[in-house]
């Protein structure tokens, strides 16, 4: 692993954790009522999405050797919150050329299909290929100022998406791919951390992206964060969702 950059969430078990969101907002209650908490022991390790029913979309750097509980219809992890559905996760589906850096994507099955409601509902798979400066969000629970501040409710954050070359440029050490997808705050330290991994990159209502990596510091523009390009794996996501 480069020494410029860490991968975020590797071997949650031993209490590393994912990417949070720095930087950011309360969400409004129930108004991303695709997200997922990925829990290990009773605490959250992962974001995700649902994608179907009994389907959730993560990184592949979230995967563990023990089966999440994954949370649906939540704002607050701790509270007891009546729009909340718990699952296991049966069978964790990484994409099979994951490497560590590239191809940082995975499908978890759930044990039953979720029931929807206003507060748990499936995301679309974005259908194009992001434009440059486009106008997303990304959304998690993890840490809020990078020092292991964790939110009481689900954060949010405005992202914008920029140029493949500028991303290399910045990235000098790390290999950026067309497979990614990297983007900023509107400020500096605005972004995700550790705790979001796997979470969604939202653009125009739909899952553009999944939380892959950043830099040392959460939301720096010099690293920007980077996600997997969900339109680059839609065939690989399909034959999933079609044999699982």
């Amino acid at each position: 692993m480069a020494t410029s950059y860490i991968l975020l969430l590797f071997f949650v078990l031993n209490g590393a954790d994912g990417s949070r969101i720095v930087g950011g907002r309360d969400s409004v209650p129930q108004s991303r009522p695709y997200m997922a908490s990925l829990k290990v022991r009773g605490s959250h390790n992962c974001g995700g999405a649902l994608v179907r029913q009994d389907f959730v979309l993560t990184a592949a750097h979230c995967k563990i050797p023990i089966p999440y509980t994954v949370v649906l219809g939540a704002d607050s992890l701790t509270a007891n919150e009546p729009t909340k559905q718990e699952f296991s996760a049966i069978r964790s589906i990484p994409h099979p050329n994951y490497d560590g850096h590239a191809n940082d994507i995975m499908l978890l099955k759930l044990d039953r299909s979720a029931q929807l409601t206003e507060a748990v509902q499936l995301i679309p798979l974005t259908t194009s290929r992001l434009k440059t400066s486009s106008r997303c969000i990304t959304a998690g629970w993890g840490d809020v100022a990078d020092n292991g501040t964790l939110p009481i409710r689900l954060q949010e954050v405005n992202v914008t998406t920029l140029q493949q070359k500028t991303c290399r440029r910045r990235w000098s050490t790390v290999p950026i791919t067309r497979t990614m997808v990297c983007g900023v705050g509107a400020r500096s330290f605005q972004g995700f951390c550790s705790g979001d991994s796997g979470g969604p990159l939202v653009c125009d209502g739909a899952a553009a992206g999944v939380v892959s990596f950043s830099g040392r510091q959460c939301g720096n523009p010099r690293t920007p964060d980077v996600y997997t390009r969900v339109s680059s794996f839609r065939e690989w996501i399909t034959s999933v969702l079609n044999n699982y």
